[in-house]
């Protein structure tokens, strides 16, 4: 028997579990910086319960959008995506702060152009290749176009600089590709010019030392971090002390040492030092928990997906959540150079907030119309 238009609960309970430790989280860790900076405590935590109450009602909508719509609007969202970095790139419009240049401003409303793309382009290229079935395994007619595609949104990216999210999209459009069709020798030959390519560069940063720009810094700085205490090593020493001496239940809500004021940018990318300094290792691994738990859902919805377009879309979700995930936690692990990656659903963000959930809902969505075997005598 098939089981059809069986709304998924597993996606929604786990977005729900980690936007929950979110709201809580971002309030722990965020209250003595909004306290100096902006006088007022409680100033993120206001802005993440609107942006969660909204994400919600937006997680409803795609969540009652037929899956297939997204086809119809996918060359303009891919279109809008590129022009609004852009406008970011080449007008007044963008809002540069802290040496990067990542949020626009059209009016009243502000947002990173950079998570409205990664999506775009996980809408576009589904459909793409789902056209293009036929010609996936060929690599000049077939691949070249979407590797060309890759390079542009590259270097659009590097322009901000938001090397992170560069990272997040060559990863989604590696995965839409293979899942697509993609020859695994052809696979295996891309990945292993891009690992090539950014081990030359590691080691020209590391033996010659020509390179003198603030990803060469992070790089040596990564290294040895302790070398770098009061430059480029400094962040990572402060999560791993928040780490360290979280131990296994934490220090407890809202006793952490290192967010008043010794780590930056507590609530954004070192959300989960703070995590793992108040509520321990267990707290940590609930967190990572539930992320496996989407992850494996959403791994199964691509698996049992009604067609190449969905399956392709809930893939293309996954690795974004996923990648984006384990970024995170590795850098406030000291796993990896120090970039800047929110962890999805738990890190301050109204754009990432927005965009992930949405696309959550698109998940469930998904789910309606897969095509899940039942084991004859369970069903209802």
């Amino acid at each position: 028997m098939v089981k059809k238009n069986a709304t998924d609960f597993t996606v929604i309970a786990s977005v729900a579990g980690l936007v929950a430790i979110g709201i809580i989280m971002v309030f722990s860790s965020s209250y003595t910086y909004t306290l100096v900076h902006y006088g007022d405590g409680l100033h993120y935590l206001k802005l993440m319960v609107r942006w969660a109450i909204l994400g919600s009602f937006v997680m409803f909508i795609t969540s009652n959008i037929k899956y297939v719509v997204w086809k119809r609007w996918a060359p303009l969202i891919l279109i809008m995506s590129i022009v609004f970095l852009l406008l970011l790139l080449y007008t007044p419009l963008g809002i540069t702060a802290k040496g990067a240049t990542r949020w626009l401003r059209l009016g009243p409303i502000q947002f990173m152009p950079s998570e409205v793309a990664k999506m775009g382009l996980i809408i576009f290229l589904s459909a793409s290749i789902e056209k293009r079935q036929h010609r996936i395994q060929k690599l000049i007619t077939g691949q070249l176009p979407y590797l060309l595609l890759a390079g542009i949104f590259f270097l659009l990216l590097r322009e901000q600089p938001d090397f992170s999210t560069a990272i997040v999209m060559m990863i989604i459009i590696g995965s839409l590709l293979f899942v697509g069709g993609m020859k695994f020798s052809h696979f295996f030959l891309v990945v292993s010019a891009g690992v090539g390519s950014l081990a030359y560069m590691s080691y020209h940063v590391l033996i010659t030392g020509t390179i003198t720009n603030y990803r060469a810094q992070r790089l040596i700085s990564f290294v040895d971090p302790w070398e770098y205490a009061q430059g480029d090593g400094y962040q990572v020493i402060q999560s791993l002390y928040a780490l360290g001496s979280g131990g296994v239940t934490g220090q407890g809500l809202g006793q952490s040492v290192q967010k008043h004021l010794y780590l930056p940018e507590p609530q954004n990318d070192f959300i989960f030092s703070i995590i793992g300094e108040e509520l321990g290792y267990v707290g940590g691994l609930i967190v990572i928990m539930l992320f496996l738990l989407l992850i494996w859902k959403g791994i199964k919805i691509a698996m049992n997906a009604p067609d190449l377009f969905s399956s392709l879309m809930a893939t293309g979700i996954v690795a974004m959540i996923g990648s984006q995930a384990i970024i995170n936690i590795a850098v406030a692990t000291s796993s990896m150079p120090v970039t800047g990656m929110p962890l999805p659903f738990v890190s301050y963000g109204g754009t990432s907030l927005l965009i992930l959930m949405g696309a959550a809902g698109i998940l469930v969505n998904i789910s309606k119309y897969c095509n899940f075997e039942i084991k004859e005598g369970e069903a209802s």
